[in-house]
């Protein structure tokens, strides 16, 4: 079944294409910690962000994401991120930054289907975490974001493929 993108959207954070230019999106494994993961992102032949690799515990790791820096864009007329994405039945958390240089996220976890949706992730509901752990901060309540990111971390040995379409603001 198809799922057409809501014709509500009104901020594109990022629509992957064949075109898309994707320099910006950066890798970051378990290895940063000494552990062994390996992820990697690219755009595969049907213009799709591909976040793909293998999470290893081995050595205390068990972590990958990729992360999207980008000009500074404001969200406070918007409730929600909608990501259209397909992923492998397993879980991730999508993650927002109002300040890349914060040392903390915003995060909400969400599990994939298999089969290509709208993930729908409510700005209120995205609380502070730093390494795993809830901070004790309010919900994401700002006015800004400039990075966005998808991780895994299950606290298992797993390969993992998450396709991405487009990530928009409603």
């Amino acid at each position: 079944m198809i799922i057409l993108f809501s014709a509500i959207i009104k901020k594109v954070i990022f629509d992957f294409d064949n075109n898309a230019d994707t320099k910006d999106w950066i890798v970051v494994n378990d290895v940063v910690m000494g552990g062994k993961s390996l992820g990697y992102f690219k755009v595969n032949n049907l213009g799709h962000g591909l976040f793909e690799g293998s999470i290893s515990l081995e050595n205390n790791g068990g972590f990958s994401s990729v992360h999207y820096r980008f000009d500074k864009m404001e969200v406070k007329e918007f409730t929600k991120v909608i990501i259209r994405l397909k992923g492998d039945g397993k879980n991730y958390q999508f993650r927002v930054k109002s300040n890349s240089n914060d040392y903390y996220s915003y995060i909400k976890p969400f599990t994939t289907t298999g089969v290509w949706e709208n993930i729908e992730i409510p700005l209120k509901d995205m609380y502070p975490s730093f390494r795993g752990r809830r901070l004790e901060h309010p919900n994401f309540s700002k006015d800004y974001i400039e990075e966005i990111a998808f991780l895994i971390a299950n606290g298992k040995n797993e390969h993992f493929k998450l396709l991405l379409d487009k990530i928009a603001l409603e």
